[in-house]
């Protein structure tokens, strides 16, 4: 693996136990970073920090619990980590949930693809501020490539009225994209010395086509199984070490910068080598962007002069 020389940094990864998260969790680690590897499953994270261990065996590795769908676990591993007071050089807001069939809620009642992917990330991105800024950091957040395609759909945001699987798992990935630009915005306007941007991975074979898909279902979802016969055949679909060198650039190379966004540079970012992208024409309204960061802030619950 080729990794910037990272010694002495302290990152953070979400969704660490498998997939791009953990892909990444182990490029930093090789890089010499101390990696904290944030799960919802102990259990799970501590067979990932064992994977890590067999490719990386002087890795710097710890599990931090973290479960994005409830608001109480973000601020406990936040103020956790705010009492160590360590300086946090890198973050990597990468967990998620795709497109369940049925409209399941996060523990605060929050649509669960919003709450996880975009909610549970912002908050934890708040509630972390004073480490960030203390370690100048670079905030990569994981988005999609079907952010293209989404809106904020502000008469119903948590999708109440109608839920649509995967429309809603557009909207928060573009609502992750969105929150990535803005704090690079604010960052730059106060002065806080953090360089946020964001990244995607293409259309990469994690268990994201089987987890989520499968939750309100009698008979298993047909996505993983799609996913697999495309990837044999070498068509659209790309493998876990290639997906996740673009979150890795967006995260620790020196071209990439803040405000940006990375991916693959392959068709249709479908695959391909780590590349920087257009913004989506759906994250460039910055009233936009604005409007949705004081949305979360009341979602979060968070002093609004912390963050702003």
């Amino acid at each position: 693996m080729n990794n910037e020389n990272l010694t002495g940094r302290l990152a953070l990864v979400t969704g660490a136990s498998g997939g791009i998260g953990l892909g990444v969790a182990t490029h930093l680690a090789a890089g010499g970073a101390e990696v904290l590897l944030g799960v919802r499953d102990a259990a799970k994270g501590m067979a990932a920090l064992d994977r890590i261990r067999e490719r990386v065996p002087d890795a710097h590795v710890s599990v931090r619990t973290l479960d994005l769908a409830s608001l109480v676990s973000v601020s406990a591993l936040a103020d956790q980590l705010n009492a160590e007071a360590r300086p946090i050089e890198i973050l990597v807001n990468n967990a998620g949930v795709m497109a369940p069939a049925t409209r399941h809620t996060t523990a605060d009642g929050l649509e669960l693809q919003f709450g996880t992917n975009y909610v549970g990330h912002a908050a934890l991105t708040f509630g972390l501020l004073p480490l960030l800024r203390a370690g100048a950091a670079r905030v990569t957040t994981v988005t999609s490539a079907a952010a293209r395609h989404a809106k904020l759909n502000w008469a119903d945001p948590q999708s109440e009225r109608k839920y649509a699987p995967v429309r809603a798992y557009n909207q928060s990935k573009l609502a992750n994209l969105m929150f990535a630009l803005e704090l690079d915005r604010r960052s730059r306007a106060g002065d806080w010395g953090i360089v946020s941007n964001a990244a995607h991975p293409g259309t990469t074979l994690t268990g994201l086509y089987q987890a989520g898909p499968n939750m309100g279902r009698e008979r298993p979802a047909p996505h993983e199984a799609i996913m697999r016969r495309l990837h044999r055949l070498g068509l659209f679909v790309h493998g876990v070490e290639q997906g996740t060198l673009p979150i890795v650039y967006a995260a620790t190379s020196p071209q990439a910068q803040g405000g940006r966004l990375y991916g693959p540079d392959g068709f249709g970012e479908f695959r391909g080598a780590p590349t920087e992208l257009a913004v989506y024409k759906p994250a460039r309204d910055e009233a936009e962007a604005a409007r949705l960061w004081d949305y979360t802030v009341g979602l979060a619950g968070v002093e609004l002069s912390t963050v702003s």
